[in-house]
């Protein structure tokens, strides 16, 4: 009966509700258990959508994987937006210096595709433009072009 479940939680506030609950509830595993400990490795991410995947045994016992957030969370959180713009190419939601961009794209570095914190910054910087985020005053969709140019590699490769 040993198995795996994988389920996006709101970090630091799960609880035995969906989507847990329903999926812990035929398994052996005690689920005020589980809720309490992703609540504690999830904390960091208070509010954000965070990716775990649970492992649980015949016998009751469980381990923890969390992930990190998606990238479209993670700019939500550090630009201090809720939702993204319904029309991204025209209205813009909020605006991210080229140090947050860094931030975000550190904290993701191990689900990027990318080899350095330049690329990856040009990742997150996609993904800016999706969500109607300028970055440095400028629309995210010219932000490849700035960042190939050299224009933030005192930020980018320090």
């Amino acid at each position: 009966m040993a198995g795996t479940i994988e389920a996006l939680v709101p970090g630091g506030q799960a609880n035995p509700g969906p989507p847990l609950g329903p999926e812990l509830g035929p398994t052996p595993v005690d689920v005020q258990d589980v809720v309490s400990q992703i609540n504690e490795e999830t904390a960091a991410f208070d509010g954000m959508e965070v990716p775990v995947t649970i492992e649980y045994e015949d016998d009751g016992s469980f381990t923890i994987e969390v992930g990190v957030p998606p990238t479209a969370e993670l700019i939500k959180d550090e630009a201090g937006f809720e939702t993204g713009s319904g029309e991204p190419q025209k209205d813009f939601v909020a605006d991210m210096s080229i140090e947050q961009v860094k931030k975000v794209a550190e904290q993701k570095s191990t689900d990027l595709l990318s080899y350095d914190v330049k690329n990856a910054a040009k990742e997150v910087g996609g993904t800016c433009a999706s969500l109607g985020v300028t970055i440095e005053g400028e629309d995210a969709r010219t932000f490849d072009d700035r960042v190939d140019a050299g224009d933030y590699d005192d930020v980018l490769e320090a």
